[in-house]
């Protein structure tokens, strides 16, 4: 029987795209190890090439740089996978802009941080100390810190749009409240440095988002929300 040329070059190319993603999941795997263990300056595309088992000329050409295999973990990390999709995109920060609730929205978003800083928190610890010598890593933090900023400004855009922000709170300072609260150095003080767990720390964003963005619940109105519930809760723990 007869091969058909044109599924033979389908099923080669996909071949080469899978093994292409192997090879990439590899040295980046590689390359946190080494980061994290040596530091990024002490790291080289050798030893990473060694640890992933993946030829130097191919980390070269995947990555380009020692700088690309850091960016490249960076975005893993932030996405919690290798999906060519901006978080922006995905379906679970799309629902929550749509979300007419805005206390489950700061709640949502509150876990979707925690889960980003959990994974992202040793990689940017490393991306600041390379920062202090590199100049090209210090662009890529001033990067990365440009893309988180877009990122939680949409949030207080969303809010100002359904007029759900406290009254006399502009947007712009919306933006900066969830700029700090949401930031890495918040969640290393009170993860890292003092030991929270990250539910805890989850717990308390969601809170203090709530209470330092959206007005405060009408007296008397029935029973409060999950949301409401759980900021009490919160403060309630924390006085």
């Amino acid at each position: 029987m007869a091969t058909d040329p044109g599924r033979r070059r389908s099923s080669g190319g996909a071949g080469g795209q899978a093994r292409t993603r192997l090879a990439r999941a590899a040295v980046v795997r590689a390359g946190r190890a080494l980061f994290l263990e040596r530091g990024y300056a002490a790291t080289t595309i050798e030893a990473i090439s060694e640890l992933s088992d993946v030829p130097p000329a191919t980390v070269y050409r995947l990555f380009s740089s020692k700088l690309g295999i850091l960016k490249a973990l960076l975005d893993v990390s932030v996405a919690g996978d290798d999906e060519a999709v901006p978080l922006a995109d995905r379906p679970h920060v799309r629902a929550l802009l749509a979300n007419p609730d805005p206390r489950e929205q700061l709640a949502g978003f509150a876990g979707i941080t925690c889960g980003i800083m959990s994974r992202t928190e040793p990689v940017h610890r490393i991306l600041v100390s390379a920062a202090g010598s590199d100049p090209d890593a210090a662009a890529l933090l001033a990067e990365q810190t440009q893309h988180r900023q877009q990122g939680q400004t949409q949030i207080a855009r969303t809010l100002a749009r359904a007029d759900a922000l406290r009254p006399k709170l502009r947007e712009r300072e919306a933006a900066d409240i969830i700029y700090a609260l949401m930031s890495p150095e918040v969640y290393r003080l009170l993860v890292r440095d003092r030991g929270w767990p990250p539910d805890q720390y989850e717990q308390w964003l969601a809170g203090i988002l709530i209470d330092q963005l959206l007005p405060l619940p009408a007296s008397g109105g029935g029973p409060p929300k999950a949301s409401e519930r759980h900021a009490r809760s919160t403060r309630a723990g924390l006085t």
